[in-house]
């Protein structure tokens, strides 16, 4: 299983699904063009030393994404039907985001093989992207069976 960050602009979130995927052995996949380089402070502040961990991998375009991506892609948008808890996740799926400022652009929307929602108050527009990512790698992990065993910390 992958993160894909499409068009990311919040580089604070960037490094906080970084520090999410390094927690979880799930890798991300940043794909351009973004609002900010893997060098800024933000983004690094927020992964804090998780970043070394963290399995990254950067695209210029979608194109150059498309091109090389393996598994289903499923896009989380506040525009799908299904929920994240109805659908039926496999252990090689891509979960892909959009940026935070204007979601998933129409070519990526085009190109997923599945689109799912959060379901939320009436009246809420959206969770912040770093809190969506969470949510459904949560359950798409325990679905499959992915969730990591650790001991308890004290």
């Amino acid at each position: 299983m992958r993160i894909a960050l499409c068009q990311p602009d919040i580089p604070q979130n960037a490094g906080t699904i970084l520090r999410l995927g390094a927690c979880f052995g799930v890798g991300v996949d940043l794909i351009g063009p973004m609002g900010f380089v893997v060098t800024d402070k933000r983004l690094r502040r927020a992964g804090m030393d998780y970043l070394d961990l963290a399995d990254m991998r950067q695209f210029p375009s979608f194109d150059a994404y498309l091109a090389q991506v393996e598994g289903r892609m499923v896009l989380l948008t506040t525009k799908a039907e299904a929920t994240a808890h109805e659908f039926l996740f496999q252990a090689d799926d891509v979960l892909v985001l959009g940026s935070e400022s204007s979601g998933a652009p129409p070519e990526v929307h085009a190109a997923v093989d599945a689109a799912i929602r959060l379901p939320m108050r009436p009246g809420a527009r959206s969770l912040n992207v770093a809190l969506a990512a969470a949510m459904t790698l949560g359950e798409a992990l325990r679905q499959t069976g992915g969730l990591p065993l650790s001991p308890p910390v004290d």
